[in-house]
């Protein structure tokens, strides 16, 4: 961001669909993520049945995912997805996020998938079409709030005092 962006204040928001694609490809490098994390947590626990130790699992991947985060987020300020995508995490006065605030918003941004997996659990339904029906909606609604603000900024961004701000890489002379 560069200066004169950040003093007048004309640093927008990347767009919802450039931010839903980074969103989907930080779904892809998490899957490696999350499967050697699986592997590891299978190896040392000597799980020998996926359902043996699920719980233990769960909370293993929520917090190799909270690290992976809030490492980048309070680091350089982008995911590896967000590199690529060219969108960086600020606060709202364009400074780098602290770890405390990356937490903030790594917890928050459960709201991304949390009530549709609420609302599979509650009402029964079981199976990978309606899961991935269920997850699509929620995710796709939630996204839409963005319209609701004036900044374009997620909800859960507004919160933690963070905002989603286009990064170009400088081009160097020469």
């Amino acid at each position: 961001m560069s200066s004169g962006q950040a003093a007048t204040g004309a640093v927008r928001a990347p767009g919802l669909a450039r931010r839903l694609a980074c969103f989907s490809y930080e779904a892809v490098l998490l899957f490696g993520v999350v499967m050697m994390a699986g592997l590891l947590y299978s190896i040392l626990t000597d799980q020998r049945h996926a359902l043996n130790g699920s719980s233990g699992l769960k909370v293993t991947l929520f917090v190799v995912l909270c690290v992976y985060f809030v490492g980048f987020w309070s680091g350089a300020g982008q995911t590896l997805a967000m590199q690529t995508w060219h969108i960086r995490l600020v606060t709202v006065a364009g400074s780098r996020v602290s770890r405390a605030r990356a937490l903030c918003r790594y917890l928050l941004c459960w709201l991304w998938v949390m009530p549709a997996l609420l609302t599979l659990n509650f009402s029964g339904l079981k199976g990978s079409l309606p899961t991935l029906a269920m997850m699509i909606a929620g995710i796709a609604g939630y996204a839409s709030l963005v319209w609701f603000r004036p900044d374009r900024q997620y909800w859960h961004d507004a919160v933690c005092g963070t905002r989603l701000v286009t990064q170009r890489p400088s081009l160097s002379p020469g």
